[in-house]
């Protein structure tokens, strides 16, 4: 393949069925979608709900892994996925998995052989999201096909079988085309190695409306140079803003290209999680050294949004109900922020002004997020209430850190999402439980508290009074749990007392 010129520089390329595809300066908001049932003329990729939610679009995409050894595939919603990130990588769909042979690829055979569709619009999605299970880890458990489901909708069918299939997929022969071994052939890997870019700022893909630079300096220099433009990561959020509100953006710039915003590094004091990094791959990261951020992690959208999705782009956001930012908040996170040459940090709970309203001054980025390491003595417990477990927006979510020797609460940070403008600390809680201490009424204490912290509003979701009541109960919850991890405590004696004055109405809050 040759080098990249000046016209290569403005040229989509990405690979689809071994074939590289190029497209000269695609519309910059033209979703994937799109691209493949209008232009590719690939029907079998379904438009449901184009906001990520039920998964009939699901496609698979293939990416180098950072030391180019292997190539990584994900599912990824296409109905809020730009066209031109899909630069230097491999798209899957469900054409794709037809066999030389006409055979059905074994994912395809297991749908059939349980009986796993009726009217067929979901099924290519979910076929999908299994395919990328499949060449994950082959085999794989009841739970482990769950959770690859859960950003897929089935209206008629039944979950049953599709799980029942899902579980099975892995027992047939291996197939001529896209077997495991197949998808890490040194020809596929080959290929994506000859699309990619090199470090040089000239081999960006840029062109009127769209950018993507290379380095954090090209970034920087470009976002300073037009601070009006949009950064763009995983799209999960900004999708939405061109199929839901229909709007017409200013131009992009293209975060996923820069490999230093990709960059996990667990460093002395702490872990740092760059801008560009997926919540697929930040979560790992963060529940190695806080294991008790499990809830938040499971349950934070599907695998398809959160293989686009970044955990930067969730705090960069800033929404309310943002489940990331209590977490980081209570574990006293930093975020570093960058303009031009001049970089600074500042704790994730200051850079919220207020609603929509961030300590950002025009032209300046986040670069990443700073995790403090784990300190002993902590206790930690993060919890979130919503209607379904799965893909859902809390009604309440919260994350305590709290230093404990023996009844003495040393520090605590409490903090909550959903409950205010933005997520945040409840400071009059925070302080009524160091004073109390830890024991029953010094929980009692700082859930009064709450009262004053938050006066939370009414929705859809949750009336505000049951906010604070589950807030509360929350906090009960976590003291609850974390009972026996202060066995020389007297507290102890107490916790059936606290179990008898809650309410069975205040229980099931909690839940």
């Amino acid at each position: 393949m040759p080098p990249l010129n000046r016209d290569a520089s403005q040229t989509l390329r990405f690979v689809l069925d071994g074939r590289v595809v190029s497209i000269d300066q695609p519309s910059p908001t033209m979703t994937m979608l799109d691209y493949l049932r209008e232009v590719a003329g690939r029907r079998g990729t379904k438009e449901g709900c184009a906001e990520g939610d039920c998964g009939a679009c699901t496609v698979v995409l293939g990416e180098l892994s950072a030391d180019r050894s292997r190539i990584q595939y994900r599912a990824v919603n296409s109905c809020i996925r730009f066209l031109p990130t899909l630069d230097g990588k491999e798209l899957v769909t469900v054409e794709s998995l037809r066999q030389p042979s006409g055979a059905a690829h074994p994912v395809q055979q297991s749908m059939i052989d349980h009986h796993a569709s009726q009217c067929g619009f979901c099924t290519p999605g979910f076929v999908m999201s299994l395919f990328a299970m499949y060449l994950d880890r082959g085999h794989a458990g009841r739970e482990q096909v769950v959770d690859a489901l859960s950003g897929n909708l089935c209206r008629c069918t039944g979950y049953r079988p599709i799980i029942d299939a899902g579980m099975r997929q892995g027992s047939y022969p291996p197939p001529e085309r896209w077997s495991r071994e197949d998808a890490q052939s040194a020809q596929r890997l080959d290929a994506l190695k000859r699309l990619a870019r090199d470090r040089d700022p000239g081999a960006s893909l840029r062109y009127p409306g769209y950018h993507a630079p290379r380095t954090v300096d090209e970034l920087s220099t470009a976002f300073k140079a037009e601070p009006d433009s949009v950064l763009l990561a995983g799209g999960t959020d900004i999708g939405l803003w061109v199929t839901k509100q229909l709007r017409d953006l200013p131009a992009l710039i293209f975060l996923g290209d820069v490999p230093e915003l990709s960059a996990i590094e667990d460093r002395p004091d702490e872990l740092w999680i760059g801008a560009a990094v997926t919540l697929t791959d930040a979560w790992p990261a963060l529940l190695r050294g806080f294991p008790e951020l499990g809830e938040q992690a499971a349950r934070f959208a599907s695998p398809p949004i959160r293989n686009s999705a970044t955990l930067c782009g969730n705090l960069a956001n800033g929404s309310p109900i943002g489940d990331s930012i209590p977490a980081l908040i209570a574990l006293g996170a930093q975020i570093e922020l960058r303009k031009g040459a001049t970089v600074r940090r500042l704790p994730l709970e200051e850079f919220y002004l207020g609603y929509q309203k961030k300590d950002l001054s025009k032209g300046e980025f986040l670069t990443g997020v700073a995790i403090p390491a784990s300190l002993e003595g902590r206790l930690i417990g993060s919890y979130k209430v919503a209607k379904r477990i799965d893909q859902d927006i809390s009604a309440v979510c919260a994350t305590f850190c709290v230093r404990v020797e023996g009844e003495r609460v040393q520090g605590a940070r409490l903090a909550y999402g959903g409950m205010a403008a933005t997520a945040c600390r409840a400071r009059n809680a925070e302080r009524a439980l160091i004073e109390h201490g830890w024991t029953p009424e010094g929980i009692e204490a700082s859930s009064a508290a709450l009262a004053q912290d938050f006066k939370p509003l009414s929705d859809l979701r949750a009336s505000g009074e049951y906010r604070l009541q589950a807030a509360a109960n929350l906090l009960r919850r976590f003291f609850l749990q974390n009972q026996g991890r202060l066995r020389d405590s007297p507290a102890l004696r107490t916790r059936d007392a606290l179990h008898a004055s809650a309410t069975p109405h205040q229980g099931s809050a909690a839940r």
